[in-house]
């Protein structure tokens, strides 16, 4: 099933990107052949991710209501959540509700972080080619913890690469992203990502953003500009995140979901695949242990 394939993606660019952050892998930035020493643990990206997937495959769409009591009951602090999203998951531990919690965040405008966007790239593959059931189905997932304008368009943007690529290649694919986003800061930034297309993966991040500002539009359309040019090399694609540095487990886990949802499974390269911490044991109802 492609949504596997690219939850498979997402994670193993997730774990992959998030063994830089640790000291003793830092020196090996400067060799791009170097492979970190397993295992490579997972963060918050990917639990997120099996949440949405497995509500998918519970429900057959995104029921609001059983994410955010799947965020909030398998939630990990040691995961590497923001702190915005922890304040946000213990209230919804607490009692408390998404729809009354999501949009009091940052001063009631709701989040406009990358949170989103990096676990949706599995519910795009979801539904493959079916973009406009997947600009909405992005946007209902988006809010129960990203209520602003922003959060949310960044995880349609990718949710809609994702779906797009499962049955293209990159041709068309930003025009499609384009199409279906909502305007805004990460609309701007998915058109000037299109017009970077021949230029070095240092001058895109720099024009577009590498994560570090932890924010969607700071994020997805770097993630989209290296997605689109490594479509059919998952390996490239993850490790040009990588180079340029910034919030390097999300915007791998984001290129890495959509490139595995064209590639599928096969792609990855099967020593990062058991490199990679094993996913969940409840995802495997799911059928999503690959």
């Amino acid at each position: 099933m492609t949504a596997l394939a690219s939850l498979a993606g997402l994670s193993v660019g997730d774990a992959f990107g998030a063994q830089f952050f640790a000291t003793e892998n830092r020196p090996l930035l400067l060799d791009e052949t170097a492979v970190p020493p397993a295992p490579w643990p997972w963060t918050d990206d990917t639990e997120m991710a099996c949440n949405l997937l497995d509500v998918l495959h519970r429900h057959g769409e995104v029921n609001r209501d059983a994410l955010a009591a799947a965020f909030a009951d398998r939630y990990d602090p040691y995961r590497g959540y923001g702190p915005g999203t922890v304040v946000l998951l213990r209230a919804l531990r607490d009692g408390e509700s998404w729809r009354t919690v999501s949009p009091a965040q940052f001063g009631g405008r709701g989040s406009m972080g990358n949170g989103a966007a990096m676990r949706v790239a599995p519910l795009g593959a979801y539904y493959p080619g079916d973009l406009e059931r997947v600009a909405l189905e992005a946007a209902a997932s988006a809010v129960v913890t990203h209520a602003h304008p922003e959060g949310v368009a960044g995880a349609v943007a990718v949710a809609v690469a994702a779906s797009y690529v499962t049955r293209e290649d990159a041709d068309g694919l930003l025009d499609a992203v384009l199409t279906h986003t909502p305007r805004g800061a990460v609309h701007d930034g998915v058109q000037r990502a299109a017009g970077l297309l021949d230029r070095t993966r240092e001058e895109a991040a720099y024009e577009l953003g590498n994560g570090s500002r932890v924010l969607a539009a700071d994020t997805v359309p770097f993630c989209l500009w290296a997605a689109v040019r490594h479509l059919s090399d998952y390996e490239r694609a993850v490790r040009t995140c990588v180079a340029v540095g910034g919030d390097i487990d999300t915007t791998a886990a984001i290129t890495g979901g959509i490139v595995a949802a064209h590639t599928g499974v096969d792609g990855i390269p099967s020593a990062w695949l058991a490199a990679r911490e094993p996913l969940p044991d409840w995802i495997a109802e799911s059928g999503a242990r690959h």
